[in-house]
């Protein structure tokens, strides 16, 4: 099994409602998500997926959130907090949706940073 993984870069502002401390403020990250894509096989050229594909899908998909209160957008703004375990689980579950993560591969994980030291991952539950 091969697995590929991409990293891309946002930076956003929100606040977690309801939080009992500094996240309850308004705040900023600069954050980095990361997609892992996993398969066995691979096309006549040797590749499970083009990183170039990949990469444009997730930089794409990311323009929504880019320079955004992450707590208006249309995900979040009914009592959703935008926390990085929700932000993965929205990305996962619109990623694995686009044909280039179905062809030869699935998408394994989602990975969101808030930060270098704090990170989430979500997979789909099997």
């Amino acid at each position: 099994m091969f697995e590929l993984s991409v990293r891309a870069e946002f930076e956003a502002a929100h606040r977690i409602e309801g939080y009992m401390g500094k996240c309850s403020r308004l705040h900023g990250h600069s954050w980095t998500v990361e997609v892992c894509v996993a398969g066995s096989k691979t096309d006549k050229l040797g590749m499970v997926v083009d990183f170039k594909i990949i990469k444009g899908e997730l930089r794409n998909f990311l323009k929504e959130f880019d320079h955004q209160y992450l707590n208006e957008l249309p995900m979040f703004a009914k009592g959703c907090n935008p926390t990085a375990e929700n932000i993965a689980k929205y990305i996962y579950e619109a990623l694995e949706k686009k044909e280039a993560f179905q062809k030869n591969s699935q998408l394994r994980n989602v990975k969101v940073w808030e930060s270098p030291k704090a990170a989430v991952v979500y997979s789909k539950d099997e």
